[in-house]
């Protein structure tokens, strides 16, 4: 379907018409900027059974699709095969606009992603793997913490992790997550690791969050500064990035956890609880 320009005064009464579940789509999708139909059916479907979730997701979609709420990316997640499934979402331009007046939207992604709401270009294989790898991490956490005795509190994506530092600097993670207890409260900045840097370049960027701790910096919203979760793909490259952390001076051994992606949730629910 070819998208067109939205007003404020029909991006308003679209919203009017939206369910909750269609409005938590949204939400959903504008946090991470990008999720797989499989991944919508894992978040917002779970509790349908069978060929019913599968038909329901199709059509709830595919509606807002037609309402400009998302829209398609023309990759594909695994191939023809993968069907509806496999397709990846991102906010069309009605979404776009609602997503300003969402109650999940930080006040740094505001500074950040204010202006017209244009029509998403797909992205390179790179980038996408990438956005996808901090979409699933999200993903698992929500599904874990429905089992278990945690609340996903938080969970930010690109640009809205974003935050200023005392000197004007804006740090720049690939997600920001803050999980919770009755009892305790951990924030985690999360750095997505495809291995496709440099070791010199993520030292760096690894460097750049010592100085904060050595400054006595505090995280966004002048909250805590959070530990910060470096995912990598496999355990080589775990092996890598754990003797990179080693070398690199206090305190990076307490700030800094390496952990392959798809553990990554599962640790973080372990941290919790010790």
């Amino acid at each position: 379907m070819r998208e067109h320009r939205v007003s404020w005064a029909a991006a308003e009464r679209i919203a009017a018409g939206l369910s909750e579940r269609d409005q938590a789509i949204a939400d959903a999708v504008g946090r991470v900027r990008v999720l797989t139909g499989r991944q919508l059916e894992r978040l917002h479907f779970a509790d349908l059974q069978g060929a019913h979730r599968d038909r329901t997701r199709r059509r709830v979609l595919a509606r807002l699709v037609s309402l400009q709420v998302l829209t398609t990316l023309e990759r594909r997640i695994g191939g023809a095969r993968a069907g509806s499934a496999g397709l990846v979402f991102t906010l069309g331009l009605v979404g776009q606009r609602l997503a300003t007046l969402s109650p999940n939207l930080s006040p740094n992604q505001g500074s950040v992603t204010a202006g017209r709401a244009r029509q998403p270009h797909t992205p390179t294989d790179r980038f996408l793997k990438h956005s996808l790898a901090v979409s699933e991490l999200y993903v698992q956490l929500v599904e874990l913490a429905r089992q278990q005795s945690f609340t996903l509190a938080g969970f930010q994506g690109e640009p809205a992790c974003w935050w200023l530092d005392s000197a004007g600097s804006w740090i720049k993670p690939d997600a920001y997550v803050c999980l919770e207890t009755t009892d305790v409260t951990d924030n985690w900045a999360v750095e997505v690791d495809q291995a496709t840097e440099s070791l010199p370049t993520l030292r760096r960027k690894l460097s750049a969050y010592l100085q904060l701790a050595e400054r006595g910096e505090n995280g966004p919203d002048d909250e805590v500064l959070p530990r910060v979760l470096i995912t990598v793909p496999d355990e080589r490259r775990h092996t890598a990035v754990r003797e990179l952390v080693e070398e690199l001076p206090d305190p990076a051994e307490c700030l800094f956890a390496v952990v392959v992606q798809q553990r990554a949730a599962r640790f973080m629910a372990q941290m919790l609880r010790e």
